[in-house]
């Protein structure tokens, strides 16, 4: 049987067509689904330091769509993280979460503030030894986040007895290769408290990240190809 070359080139442009509209509007996703949750109401004692809400962030600024310091997840991601919670409970420790759900419109901020070359005013704290041009080509800045799924957090571990981070060999949001969890440079012990943070993860469905010993998404995620844009309140 023959094919029609016009027929068959005007089929691939009606399926990009429409392959393009169904990626746009998984893309805009801007109502909040039953799916996601106030993680702090299902993982008791988690402390909750949202940074993107303040001006205390690599920006300088508050972000766009986070107006409230609070960490909303999938209800799949926050009953992993509250499995997490209870082990460490038996170590007196917990967790903090710095991020969770992060909007689409936050990572466009994020992508702005990256461009604006002129912007050096938080390069002493968050960026030292990179220079701000490098950040997207490094991986720290990206056009898109797993975030914006629903399923990934920034965390670290606490002791429950002072509420205090373990020290885990440099801060979240550090724009360094020192926070790479492969990084020789920080102590045994500091080595040993991101390798822990890790194991207990990986142990309750996560998978962290090269760039950044604090990022965890869950491996069976229930929105893998959405990215939501819903504000966070």
């Amino acid at each position: 049987m023959s094919i029609n070359p016009v027929k068959a080139l005007l089929w691939i442009a009606l399926f990009s067509l429409v392959a393009c509209a169904s990626i746009e509007e998984r893309e805009s996703e801007t109502v909040r689904p039953d799916g996601f949750v106030r993680v702090a109401e299902h993982v008791p004692g988690l402390i909750e330091d949202v940074r993107y809400h303040t001006a205390d962030n690599f920006v300088g600024a508050p972000i766009d769509g986070y107006e409230a310091p609070v960490c909303l997840l999938t209800r799949e991601a926050a009953d992993a993280l509250g499995e997490v919670q209870a082990e460490l409970a038996g170590f007196g420790l917990g967790l903090k979460v710095f991020d969770c759900y992060r909007p689409a419109r936050a990572v466009a901020h994020f992508a702005r503030w990256a461009r604006d070359l002129d912007d050096q005013s938080t390069k002493p704290v968050y960026y030292p030894n990179v220079e701000k041009s490098q950040l997207f080509e490094l991986g720290y800045i990206a056009e898109k986040s797993g975030h914006s799924r629903g399923s990934t957090m920034d965390l670290t571990i606490v002791d429950l007895a002072s509420l205090e981070a373990i020290d885990m060999g440099s801060p979240f949001d550090l724009f360094d290769p020192l926070s790479w969890p492969s990084d020789p440079r920080p102590s045994k012990q500091q080595r040993a408290n991101r390798a822990f943070l890790n194991a207990i993860m990986t142990a309750h469905g996560f998978k962290g990240l090269r760039e950044e010993w604090w990022h965890f998404t869950l491996v069976d995620e229930p929105y893998p190809d959405t990215y939501f844009d819903f504000v966070i309140r």
